[in-house]
C-alpha cells in the first residue's frame, strides 16, 4: 500500500515540480522528503504556518493519509484539493460491482471520487434510505429473495451482512405517483416476508437522505434503531431511528440527572405499577394501538371494562391518564428511563 503511495508522490514531484510528501493518519512520514512528523488533529485543509506548509487528508480504501505541500498561499491550497482528488482516483479500484460500491458507501469507505463516479451508474431516485433487516439466523437468503422480488426500482440493493441480518438500500422518487412513505414500505416488506416464508422479521429504518454520500449516516441510524429497540423492548416489528430520538436524548443525559427525574416522577405507588409486568404490557399494547380501547381489548383478549379498570388503576397510582396523549408520552418516557437504568 505504501509502495503505491511512494510512486504517486514521486510522480507528482517529477511531473509538476510540486513539493509533495505523504504521511500516515497519525502524522508519521511515508514518502517524499522526511521532515519529521506532521500535525494530525485537523480536518480538511490546514495551513501549518510554523513550518510554511499546507496539510490535507486523503483516503485509500478505508484508511486515511495526510499530504503535505510546501507553502501556505492560495495556490498551495488549490494544489492540495487537486492532489487529493488525483490520489483518490489513482487509488480507487476500477470497475466496482454494484455490491462492492454499495458496501463501501454503507461502511463509509467510498471516496468522494468513487461516489461521484458510480452514483450515476448504480443509483436512481430523488432520495434513499437504509433498512436493517433482522431475521432468524440462516434464513438470510429467503429474506433477500422476497425483498428483491418486491423491489420495483432497479437501483435498490440488498445483501446479507452477518448471521440474522441483511441490509436493504431503498431508492424513492417523490415525484412518482406510486410513492409511499418509507415506513409504509417497510411494513409492506415485513408483511410480504411473513406471508411468503412464515417468518417475522424486524425492519429498522435509518433516515432518508438526498445524497448517496450520506448512506453511511442512514446505515448508522438503522443500526442505532435496532440497538435502542432492544434496549427498551419496543413492540412491533418495524421501527425508524426517529422513534428513538427521545431514547437517544435520555441516553446522553448524566446518570445523576436521570435519577433526579425519576425522583420527581415516581413515588412508591407509582413504582409498583412500573414493576407490574401485566400493567406495563397493557400500557404498551394500548400505545401500540393508538390509544384505542376497543382494539387494545381485542388484542389482549380482554373485556373493555377490564381494560378500563387497568387504565384507571394506572392513573390512580401514577397520576397519569394515559388515554391522553400528553400523559401517554410521559408514561412512555418513564418506562424508557427505567429500562435504561436497570
Amino acid at each position: 500500500m505504501e509502495n503505491d503511495i511512494t510512486v504517486f508522490v514521486r510522480n507528482i514531484r517529477e511531473n509538476t515540480g510540486i513539493v509533495f510528501d505523504a504521511y500516515s493518519d497519525f502524522g508519521e512520514f511515508i514518502a517524499g522528503e522526511d521532515k519529521g512528523n506532521v500535525k494530525s488533529d485537523f480536518e480538511g485543509v490546514y495551513a501549518d504556518s510554523a513550518n510554511s506548509r499546507t496539510l490535507f487528508k486523503f483516503r485509500y480504501k478505508n484508511k486515511n493519509y495526510i499530504g503535505s505541500i510546501a507553502g501556505i498561499n492560495s495556490a498551495s491550497k488549490n494544489y492540495a484539493y487537486l492532489i487529493c482528488e488525483l490520489a483518490e482516483q489513482s487509488f480507487a479500484k476500477t470497475n466496482l460491482t454494484k455490491e462492492e460500491f454499495f458496501r463501501s458507501a454503507l461502511f463509509g469507505e467510498a471516496s468522494y471520487y468513487t461516489i461521484k463516479k458510480y452514483a450515476k451508474k448504480y443509483c436512481r431516485g430523488s432520495s434513499v434510505c437504509v433498512m436493517l433487516l433482522v431475521m432468524d439466523s440462516g434464513r438470510e437468503e429467503e429474506t433477500l429473495a422476497v425483498v428483491s422480488g418486491y423491489s420495483a426500482n432497479s437501483a435498490d440493493f440488498a445483501c446479507a451482512l452477518e448471521d440474522g441480518q441483511c441490509v436493504f438500500v431503498k431508492f424513492f422518487d417523490e415525484n412518482d405517483g406510486e410513492y409511499r412513505s418509507v415506513a409504509e414500505y417497510a411494513e409492506f416488506l415485513a408483511q410480504s416476508v411473513y406471508e411468503e416464508t412464515g417468518m417475522k422479521i424486524g425492519v429498522f429504518i435509518g433516515g432518508t437522505v438526498k445524497n448517496v454520500a450520506d448512506l453511511s449516516l442512514s446505515f448508522g441510524q438503522a443500526i442505532a434503531a435496532h440497538r435502542m429497540s432492544a434496549a427498551v423492548n419496543y413492540r412491533g416489528g418495524v421501527h425508524s431511528f426517529k422513534e428513538f430520538i427521545m431514547v437517544k436524548m435520555l441516553e446522553d443525559l448524566p446518570k445523576y440527572k436521570i435519577s433526579e427525574y425519576l425522583e420527581m416522577l415516581l413515588d412508591s405507588s407509582a413504582r409498583d405499577i412500573f414493576d407490574d409486568k401485566e400493567m406495563i404490557n397493557t400500557a404498551e399494547e394500548f400505545f401500540e394501538n393508538g390509544l384505542n380501547v376497543s382494539e387494545t381489548a381485542r388484542k389482549l383478549y380482554l373485556h373493555r371494562n377490564t381494560l378500563n379498570y387497568r387504565l384507571d388503576k394506572i392513573e390512580k397510582a401514577t397520576g397519569l391518564n394515559i388515554r391522553k396523549i400528553a400523559d401517554a408520552i410521559t408514561f412512555r418516557m418513564i418506562t424508557v428511563i427505567l429500562k435504561l437504568v436497570r
